[in-house]
């Protein structure tokens, strides 16, 4: 029998850095209670129960204290990344604040991707990382406004010379609609060039529109793929704007 020919998709995915993230079962595995922070939070244990498959781009949307940053900083820490942000080697740091799960993980590479490179922008860290590479490159990102800033480093070098994983979390903090929409281009982008893989966390129906991305919703139940136009995310957004007072009278 001849063998399949791998789809375009298949070609398309060989390429990623990554195919899988799972509990680790090998080496030295630290001890963990199921009952403690970050252990407790629903998206956690399913990830560590169940494994997640990545794919070009995966966006994780939910309430505050879902677990949506806790799941892109433990694997961006498990990939190799400096947990309060920047570039492959970058060795920054203000006050240590991160989970222990990225000891906990396990990454499943594709055999077709030689990359470790990767990047983790941290909207919360990203005071100190602008100090961290502060004229490091000719870039003056403190005399930018906190959105230019976050703009400049998108369409820098950065984004544009590099391929590997691109973990981002809450980056709509800084930016405008029309910065969303730049940066949603940017992701664009970065997927259609085929050898880039994207993980974001975000609360922006904007950036979870992004085409081709596997949406997941987290709750009090861990995590689900959803369509956008059914995320809550995106139904709050929607009654609000077709009717703000039916909001506010409740916070009068």
């Amino acid at each position: 029998m001849t063998p399949r020919r791998p789809t375009a998709q298949a070609w398309h995915d060989v390429r990623l850095p990554l195919r899988r993230v799972e509990a680790r079962v090998t080496g030295e595995v630290p001890e963990r209670r199921d009952d403690v922070w970050p252990f407790d939070i629903p998206a956690v244990a399913q990830l560590l129960r169940e494994g997640l498959d990545l794919g070009p781009a995966t966006v994780l949307v939910g309430e505050n204290g879902a677990g949506k940053s806790t799941l892109v900083e433990g694997i961006a820490m498990a990939y190799g990344l400096n947990p309060e942000g920047g570039s492959t080697g970058a060795q920054h740091t203000t006050r240590p604040s991160e989970s222990p799960l990225h000891q906990h993980l396990q990454l499943v590479r594709h055999a077709g991707s030689a990359t470790r490179w990767g990047f983790f922008l941290r909207a919360e860290t990203m005071h100190s990382f602008y100090t961290y590479v502060d004229g490091m490159f000719g870039e003056d990102f403190h005399g930018r406004s906190h959105g230019e800033g976050f703009l400049d480093l998108f369409t820098g070098h950065r984004f544009t010379d590099k391929f590997g994983l691109y973990v981002f979390d809450e980056p709509e903090s800084a930016l405008s609609f029309t910065s969303q929409l730049h940066l949603l281009a940017v992701l664009l982008g970065l997927m259609e060039r085929g050898d880039s893989q994207v993980l974001l966390a975000t609360h922006s129906p904007v950036l979870a529109s992004l085409p081709g991305a596997t949406l997941l919703q987290l709750d009090e139940d861990g995590y689900r793929p959803a369509a956008w136009e059914d995320l809550d995310l995106v139904d709050h957004y929607r009654r609000f704007l077709d009717g703000p007072e039916r909001y506010l009278r409740h916070l009068r």
